[in-house]
């Protein structure tokens, strides 16, 4: 299938790659399916792109590259939806918010995407009762990493 994005130009994307979204993403109702593109220069992240708007398209990353620690709850019929047979096979994504000064840069932990790798059905939950937010700072984050490292490799053996 080609799929027409305004950032990112003509892509092919195989049929086998074509996400469908069973809950879609806040905002975007009436946009169903979706693709992510890798591209080499911008792993960690991603763009999941509509492939049904050339205009919309999101930038996301697996949460765990910058946020080690987080953890979602789901309760069985959030993943029933999704028709998951194994729990390895669900990958997470939250979309991130650029902007021209790094330190805006930030990421919806409050709102994260799954995706069922076996049978490519996609949801957006919205987390209710979580202590994640819809802006957390990326830049913080790295901040905070790389003081670390400093931290041990500055420190006595």
């Amino acid at each position: 299938m080609i799929v027409k994005s305004l950032k990112l130009g003509e892509l092919e994307v195989p049929d086998e790659k074509l996400i469908v979204m069973e809950r879609p993403i806040l905002g975007f109702e009436n946009l169903k399916k979706f693709c992510l593109i890798e591209i080499d220069e911008m792993m960690p992240f991603l763009w999941l792109q509509a492939t049904e708007e050339p205009a919309v398209s999101f930038l996301v990353v697996n949460p765990v590259v910058f946020f080690p620690n987080y953890r979602i709850e789901i309760n069985p019929k959030e993943i029933a939806e999704l028709e998951v047979a194994r729990v390895e096979s669900v990958e997470t994504y939250v979309i991130v918010t650029l902007n021209k000064k790094p330190e805006l840069i930030t990421a919806n932990l409050q709102g994260p995407i799954l995706i069922n790798t076996e049978n490519n059905l996609a949801k957006q939950l919205i987390l209710v009762n979580s202590d994640y937010r819809v802006k957390h700072s990326l830049l913080e984050v790295a901040d905070a990493a790389a003081t670390t490292v400093r931290v041990k490799e500055e420190a006595p053996v």
